[in-house]
């Protein structure tokens, strides 16, 4: 017995739980040292002491449950019961296994906290029991209740309908392969709210490879979501019209013609859009452009429409045969036309010029809207307002206008332009007054090419610029050259050049460098050019005849309303257009306009200048009419204009020509 007794003692000594005994008192009768360690008081000097002060807070009787005591930074489970008359003690430190609980409460707190300031949750579904649990930020999220019972069937009806299908067959996808996976899905809220969830998740199989459970992780991503739809929407929608932009319409031309699917393209041009701009103001101008591309859409219905930039807009016409998309675009160029611009204070009517390309399996995009374009630009070309289906020699044509400006940049670098003088000549004596200069493309190169070859292509580019400035540029020296100041030129002012605010001050600064009196060079500018650019031409007009210059309206009667522009623009004189001349002789209408036109001239003060004078029979009628001055074969045909600086003054050369003037010999420069 005294050898067990002993085993025990070893035993309790050993242990890390401490023991020990106390009379009722309390007073320490014995103890382990596991329990010395506890009190930091050595067994032996323990014996008599009291443990509650020892050990404040260890219960004083028995008790049916553990005491949890916290004495510095330790964490003890004390236990009292009874030992015959005196009473035993079992004190566990359970410090280690507090702080790992701690531990572990703190992180999951923490993770909590994470997840509800990430806006992310997290979800596991028991695939045999088809339970899935829900975190309580996740539920939050949801707009539900931390706790609340939630199932998959309320989740599904809370997913927007378009984007469930794609739920299903991911988790589905993601069950047969075991792997992980992603979506995006949208959710309505209980309390109405529209909320985007990004989702990611695996598959955990068991050693058959069974799918036992799946997990993961729900982010809300609504306001990412916003923030990229709405660059999104800023790259493919034009600002000014909220309509597609460029890069929209190739995105859903390129798509179409990847499913080889067939149809048509419109590309439309709002012609002369400019004038509203400059005549009213970009404020109106906006305006505008904006109320054009809503009625443009409203007659579109659900078919894409664009603007590609400027006064351009586009539209795909999916499965359109070459009949139906040409209604679309009689459809839309009425539309235009239609559109009530009086009260904004426009002019009175816009048009719309529009090429048509058909596209089908093997196109690429790039190919059809240049098709496009190039029809568009045979729209323009044969006079605007009017549609045009593409064919192959519209490419030929854009080649030839290629070859063309090219020519004229050589010729202009090189030397290859030259000017010719055709005299204008007073009718009752033969004297000449003065030289109306015309340009000609003298570069050796073939085929020839006149100036109705290559003046319009020269008008459709900038290019004109350069010409205009150098055709005045070399007038300029040739009077400086030829002092005498009854030698005199006009020539002649392009419509894009009326728009160049610097011209008027480049032709001033030309004259005063070179000491040429303003009144021997005059500017013609077309009835039809003015009027398109009015506000331009009356600019140039009175800063030039302020200085001195003359300012003449040419082909004056070819436009409605002529008599009207009379108010507006501070010119010097007109030419009589030819279309007036050509029948003097034997129209009494002609005959009436034309002593209109004078007496018109005459009552303003204007100098007056028939053109297209090809006969003496129309110098008799002409004089008879009061017309004091004439331009044509008749009277003189264009020399080089080296010869009219060096030429005596000489009497008209009385030359009868069958050929009426044509579209070479009456151009402008």
């Amino acid at each position: 017995m005294t050898r067990v007794t002993s085993y025990c003692r070893t035993v309790l000594d050993r242990a890390d739980v401490g023991y020990a005994v106390t009379d009722a008192r309390g007073n320490l009768l014995w103890c382990n040292r596991a329990l010395g360690a506890v009190l930091g008081v050595p067994v032996e000097q323990a014996y008599g002491r009291s443990l509650p002060a020892l050990l404040p807070g260890v219960p004083e009787a028995p008790a049916p449950t553990r005491e949890v005591l916290a004495p510095g930074p330790k964490w003890l489970e004390v236990r009292c019961s009874r030992l015959g008359d005196d009473l035993m003690y079992e004190v566990v430190d359970v410090s280690a296994w507090r702080d790992r609980e701690l531990t572990v409460t703190q992180e999951a707190d923490a993770l909590r906290r994470a997840q509800a300031l990430g806006r992310m949750g997290t979800w596991e579904w028991s695939i045999s029991e088809d339970q899935v649990t829900w975190s309580d930020t996740l539920l939050e999220m949801f707009g539900f209740a931390p706790g609340t019972a939630f199932d998959f069937e309320l989740y599904s009806r809370l997913v927007h309908p378009d984007d469930l299908p794609m739920i299903e067959e991911t988790l589905d996808a993601a069950l047969k392969t075991g792997s992980v996976f992603t979506y995006t899905h949208r959710m309505l809220r209980p309390d109405g709210k529209e909320r985007v969830f990004e989702c990611f998740g695996e598959v955990v199989v068991d050693d058959d490879g069974t799918p036992v459970r799946a997990l993961g992780t729900a982010h809300d991503v609504t306001q990412s979501s916003r923030v990229h739809d709405e660059l999104v929407r800023m790259a493919e929608q034009d600002p000014l019209t909220g309509l597609p932009n460029r890069r929209a319409l190739t995105r859903a031309l390129e798509q179409e013609l990847a499913n080889n699917g067939s149809g048509a393209l419109l590309v439309l041009d709002l012609d002369n859009f400019k004038d509203v701009n400059d005549l009213r103001g970009h404020a109106v101008g906006d305006r505008v452009m904006r109320m054009l591309a809503s009625a443009l859409q409203s007659r579109l219905g659900d078919r894409l429409i664009a603007r590609l930039g400027g006064d351009e807009f586009a539209v795909v016409l999916p499965g359109a045969s070459l009949e139906d998309a040409s209604g679309v675009a009689d459809n839309l160029k009425e539309a235009v036309a239609g559109f009530p611009l009086a009260g904004i204070g426009t002019p009175a009517r816009i048009t719309v010029s529009t090429g048509l390309a058909e596209f089908g399996p093997g196109d690429s995009w790039e190919l059809v809207l240049a098709n496009a374009d190039l029809a568009l630009y045979a729209s323009k070309a044969a006079g605007r307002d009017r549609v045009t289906v593409y064919e192959p020699n519209h490419y030929a044509d854009t080649v030839k206008r290629v070859s063309v400006l090219d020519r004229l940049r050589s010729a202009l670098a090189g030397g290859g332009l030259a000017l010719y003088g055709m005299p204008m000549v007073e009718l009752s004596t033969g004297t000449t007054l003065g030289h109306e200069l015309l340009l000609r493309l003298e570069d050796g190169q073939e085929p020839y090419l006149g100036p109705a070859d290559f003046l319009p292509v020269a008008e459709r580019s900038n290019l004109i610029l350069e010409v205009d400035r150098w055709v005045l540029s070399t007038a300029i020296d040739a009077l400086v050259e030829e002092p005498d100041s009854r030698l005199r030129f006009n020539v002649n002012v392009s419509g894009r050049t009326l728009e160049d605010p610097d011209f008027g001050g480049f032709v001033l600064d030309k004259l005063g460098s070179a000491g040429v009196a303003p009144g021997r060079l005059g500017l013609e500018i077309t009835e039809t050019a003015a009027v398109t650019n009015l506000d331009a031409a009356v600019t140039l007009a009175t800063q030039l005849r302020s200085f001195g210059c003359r300012i003449t309206l040419d082909d004056f009667g070819s436009g409605f309303g002529s008599f009207v522009h009379l108010k507006h623009l501070p010119i010097t004189g007109i030419k009589i257009d030819g279309e007036f001349v050509k029948g003097i002789e034997t129209s009494d209408a002609d005959a009436v306009l034309v002593s209109g036109i004078v007496q018109i001239a005459n009552g303003l003060g204007l100098s007056a200048v028939a053109e297209w004078v090809e006969r003496p029979s129309q110098v008799e009628a002409l004089k008879k009419l009061g017309v004091r001055v004439g331009q044509g074969f008749h009277l003189g045909r264009p020399v080089p204009l080296r010869d009219v600086v060096n030429a005596e003054r000489m009497p008209p050369n009385g030359a009868l020509s069958s050929r009426v003037v044509g579209a070479e010999d009456g151009a402008r420069s």
